[in-house]
């Protein structure tokens, strides 16, 4: 593979991890991230979610739950999505404070609001390399089902870009025919490192 990417959702457990699981074992260089002050997930009511700061390990997340309500976290799939996680990385990470990590060459959001804070935060970065990166958003509802289908075209869309000798000539085209085969609207912008 060519290039590297970033998946990115607000909190680093379902959208962005359930592709990020995908493209690494598709053989992708692939890392993910989450955008949000915290990481929160479903509670036993709307308004009382779990909250977890970044880098709290998936496995802590994991045991705490299953110690607080085994049958409410398997039920909403809680608990199968944090051992899913377990399996590809560690612990959630913030993309604001992704700096050491190098840079991308396709960074993928899945809400547009997620979209928005990763180029803001690009655009306030040190432009040292003035190396482009792509930001494309993939609008996916939060849940597992959808995160399951955005995955797959987050796949789709990854495999027509490492196609390409170089993105930059040829965007226009891969994003026209993606949204046409797949009726789903893609937005874009490119950036720098």
């Amino acid at each position: 593979m060519k290039f590297r990417y970033a998946m990115v959702c607000s909190s680093n457990q379902n959208r962005s991890m359930e592709s990020h699981a995908l493209l690494k074992k598709e053989g992708f260089d692939v890392s993910s991230y989450g955008t949000g002050q915290h990481v929160k997930l479903p509670g036993p009511a709307l308004r009382e979610p779990n909250v977890y700061d970044f880098g709290t390990p998936y496995k802590f997340m994991f045991d705490q739950l299953l110690r607080k309500d085994p049958q409410l976290y398997r039920r909403n799939g809680v608990l199968p999505m944090l051992k899913r996680n377990l399996g590809v990385k560690s612990a959630p990470q913030r993309w604001q404070e992704n700096a050491a990590d190098g840079s991308f060459d396709v960074v993928l959001t899945f809400e547009e609001k997620v979209f928005d804070m990763v180029i803001e935060d690009l655009h306030n970065r040190n432009h040292v390399f003035m190396k482009p990166v792509l930001v494309i958003n993939l609008e996916v509802k939060d849940n597992h089902e959808e995160a399951a289908v955005g995955a797959r075209l987050a796949l789709l869309l990854c495999q027509e870009l490492e196609a390409t000798e170089a993105w930059e000539e040829s965007i226009d085209d891969i994003i026209t025919n993606f949204e046409r085969e797949h009726r789903r609207k893609l937005s874009y912008s490119i950036s720098y490192y």
